[in-house]
């Protein structure tokens, strides 16, 4: 297959994005995908599901020495164990400082055909640098279009190195200059959401957002990047979204959660697609809805594996290797239908 990115992304938080993004690419991964994993959320939540906190404190005490060294980084492979290295911060940090351009770092090998390109905290110093740089952009600026590229040149050259099939980027829920740089990098955007009233407001102030981003770089700035310059098109094709169901509860209703899922399929329309008059209840461009597996997450947190591969020896006993399968099922169908929308908005 023809190598995609997918920007996961939802301007509210709390709903489990990054832990579907972690699942998701491990069962991307199983079905026979290269993937890379990209963590550009500042919080670093990504990061934090893939290595331990042993590990990722190695990896941040040790950036200083290993900067001025100019190491790369990697991972024991299946393992996920740091032996040295960078992050995406490290990568930024020549534009940041003003001594150069993106640093080269290497991404972690996970396990085989699965690899992260690491977040930091550190990674928040470079929201003022973006956020200055990118109305420069539009006069042909070239050290603003290296800074506001920078993401993109950076995932670019790590999927290349990997061979990737597909690229699962995982941002912050917010619509700030690094979720900018970041969404402008991607192919595609999934969108995962909770039925609620703040996820439908995200929605109303995405999709605006995205197709003021895409319409500005791509008239604006496009035209004037140098030739042989690696720029990204900002396509940002909006894929479709995954409902990921709540835990109820007696303060919730089931009513409450039925009222605002039947609201999700006009507002994605008319807000993200930008459609006049979207037909209420056309509910194509759901790809799934996901249970609630909380009962799984500890015992999955513990393991350190998605919970679609939890065993007997993890805990999984009895009726909840059940569910264990069940968990399987669904992120299989999610992913075939993730695969099949990319394939469909691919075609010319």
């Amino acid at each position: 297959m023809t190598r995609t990115s997918i920007a996961l992304f939802n301007n509210k938080g709390g709903v489990g994005k990054t832990t579907f993004t972690y699942h998701l690419a491990h069962m991307f991964r199983r079905m026979g995908l290269t993937v890379l994993a990209v963590d550009l959320d500042p919080q670093a939540n990504l990061t934090s599901m893939c290595l331990d906190e042993t590990e990722i404190e190695e990896l941040w005490d040790n950036q200083s020495e290993l900067i001025a060294q100019g190491a790369a980084w990697s991972a024991i492979p299946g393992t996920g164990r740091v032996r040295s290295g960078q992050t995406i911060a490290d990568a930024v940090r020549p534009i940041l400082e003003g001594t150069g351009d993106i640093a080269s770092i290497e991404p972690a090998e996970l396990q085989p055909g699965l690899w992260l390109l690491a977040g930091s905290l550190d990674l928040s110093r470079f929201e003022d640098k973006l956020s200055n740089e990118w109305f420069k952009t539009f006069a042909g600026d070239i050290a603003a279009i290296r800074t506001t590229t920078a993401f993109h040149r950076v995932v670019e050259r790590a999927a290349a190195g990997v061979e990737a099939d597909i690229v699962l980027i995982d941002v912050g829920p917010n619509l700030g200059a690094i979720n900018r740089s970041a969404l402008i990098a991607a192919d595609t955007v999934l969108m995962p959401l909770a039925a609620d009233l703040f996820s439908l407001k995200g929605l109303s102030n995405l999709g605006p957002t995205l197709r003021d981003w895409r319409r500005n770089w791509q008239q604006l700035v496009l035209p004037q990047v140098p030739a042989g310059f690696s720029a990204p098109r900002a396509d940002m094709r909006p894929l479709g979204y995954v409902i990921m169901q709540p835990e109820m509860r007696l303060d919730r209703p089931v009513k409450a959660y039925v009222r605002w899922l039947q609201r999700i399929p006009w507002v994605y329309a008319a807000a993200v697609l930008d459609e006049e008059d979207p037909e209420r209840g056309d509910d194509r461009h759901r790809i799934a809805t996901l249970r609630n597996y909380r009962s799984l997450m500890p015992l999955a947190h513990d393991a350190r594996k998605p919970m679609f591969d939890l065993k007997a020896a993890d805990g999984a006993l009895g009726s909840t290797q059940k569910y264990v399968q069940t968990c399987y099922r669904e992120f299989r169908g999610l992913a075939e239908g993730v695969l099949a929308r990319t394939e469909e908005l691919a075609q010319p």
